[in-house]
């Protein structure tokens, strides 16, 4: 299998490409002027306490107060460590307004909502996170060899000695530390120490609402979360971005220093593998699929919905066969969409309805191994007995379509708009409800001109009929600046 990543790097924005055999898997897009802020730590403000909803808005210097759970926030011992509670207390005994707090930013502003926020205060590294108020000591379930495990937390234990680490707090062994050792943990601890230790100054020096931790740029992100040893190459298109990477490469994974790769073609990078046209077809609503079936992907802000269609496969074989075909093709499909849109929270799919068991498990099982390579942590249920499967997906930040598409201005974001005939009718409404209110006798109809050409044409009988009911003369001027559901009528 071949993973190659592309990073895309301008002023204006930076964009990261997962590409595997050829096919984008994975898209990050981040703009400099509204860049993400998740993994940020903040001195913050309290502003306002809710008891009723067991939680408190915090001003962080962002547009919008962030907001934090009572069950993310723990009390800090005499020796900086946090006392975690299963039943935690209510959050006018943690928290009062007008309080400072040192918080970490858990998930972004998405849509109307602020970002969420922590006080279980992280910081990640190449094969490790560092939990500077914790205990715990763990190691990333995505590992789930045990013979491995075992040895990976012997390997940082013996490392930490090697040390001499003398810090209170705890860590997690994340997914790329699998194969490593003590000389891998010992430099990544070295380099956690260090940064703890400037955070917990800036902390201890700020006065007032001010950010203390600011994460790496996306390129460097990509590279410490991303890389692994299937990765054949990291093509940049940017120098300095390229020295960076090179520089954090040979901090910490000195053995892949031969995969990266400064990218000076005249083609744009993107367009090595046609990624444009991908990001398009990512922001569309209708995925076709090879077989010829197709998945409608509706996204709604509680929610998203995947509906599978046949389309035009007929199949070879049987019917049941034909379904399931195409529903084992649109469970990778669907894995694969999930992570190029960066859809997440409750997903449900709509699958085809089988009726053999045999055939239902052989799509959940499918459905599960292609959503192993997703990144975001992933929960799925089995079919219910509407023929449906529901899941989750972490959602840590907006997804494609929030990144690069707007409300439409005609519809606000409902995807339709009223007929021409709807308006219409709601034009005469308005015209016998002015009609009754005042004596003149002309009245003025401004609307789009479609609209205005049905009045006159499907609607001309009955605007006739209008007019004789109301004793008035109606005209009509064609506003091109008008969307088909705006309209006035006034007096002439």
């Amino acid at each position: 299998m071949s993973e190659e990543i592309l990073i895309n790097v301008t002023p204006m924005e930076t964009r990261v490409a997962l590409i595997e055999n050829g096919l984008l898997q994975e898209l990050i897009i981040e703009r400099s002027n509204h860049r993400g802020y998740v993994g940020d730590i903040f001195c913050g403000k309290v502003v306002r306490v809710m008891p009723g909803m067991e939680a408190a808005f915090v001003d962080i210097g962002l547009d919008r107060a962030a907001f934090i759970h009572n069950s993310d926030i723990s009390p800090i011992d005499p020796e900086g460590i946090e006392v975690r509670s299963p039943d935690p207390p209510a959050i006018q005994a943690l928290l009062r307004e007008g309080q400072y707090l040192v918080v970490q930013v858990a998930k972004d502003a998405i849509s109307t909502k602020g970002a969420r926020l922590t006080t279980h205060l992280t910081l990640p590294s190449r094969n490790l996170v560092y939990l500077p108020r914790s205990k715990h000591r763990g190691i990333s379930q995505r590992l789930e060899d045990e013979v491995e495990r075992e040895r990976l937390l012997s390997q940082l234990d013996l490392a930490l000695q090697q040390e001499a680490w003398d810090q209170p707090g705890g860590f997690i062994v994340r997914t790329a530390a699998e194969g490593n050792g003590v000389e891998d943990f010992k430099e990544d601890i070295r380099y956690l120490k260090r940064l703890w230790n400037k955070v917990n100054r800036r902390i201890a020096a700020n006065v007032g609402i001010n950010i203390v931790y600011r994460e790496v740029p996306l390129y460097l992100r990509t590279v410490r979360d991303l890389i692994n040893p299937q990765i054949e190459k990291i093509r940049v298109d940017n120098k300095r971005s390229f020295d960076e990477i090179v520089q954090f490469i040979d901090d910490f994974v000195p053995e892949l220093n031969t995969v990266i790769e400064l990218y000076e073609g005249d083609r744009p990078i993107f367009d090595l593998y046609a990624l444009e046209d991908e990001i398009n077809k990512a922001l569309s609503r209708r995925v076709k699929l090879k077989s010829g079936g197709d998945l409608i992907i509706d996204q709604t802000e509680a929610m998203t919905t995947i509906d599978v269609n046949t389309g035009g496969y007929l199949g070879l074989r049987n019917h049941a066969e034909t379904v399931l075909k195409t529903n084992l093709e649109a469970a990778t499909a669907i894995a694969r969409q999930l992570r190029i849109r960066n859809l997440g929270g409750i997903i449900i799919l709509d699958f085809i309805d089988m009726l053999d068991p045999e055939h239902q498990r052989q799509l959940q099982r499918t459905l599960a191994k292609a959503l192993e390579k997703d990144h975001a942590r992933t929960t799925i249920t089995g079919i219910s007995q509407l023929g449906l499967i529901e899941m989750t997906r972490k959602r840590t930040r907006e997804s494609l379509g929030q990144v690069l598409n707007s409300n439409c201005p005609a519809c606000d974001g409902r995807g339709t708009q009223k007929s021409a005939e709807t308006v219409c009718y709601e034009i005469f409404r308005e015209i016998m409800r002015i009609a009754k209110a005042y004596e003149n006798d002309v009245l003025l109809v401004m609307a789009s001109q479609l609209v205005v050409d049905r009045l006159l044409d499907e609607e001309s009988d009955m605007l006739a009929g209008l007019q004789k009911l109301v004793g008035k003369t109606i005209k009509f001027e064609v506003e091109p600046m008008y969307t088909q559901e705006q309209f006035d009528v006034v007096l002439s």
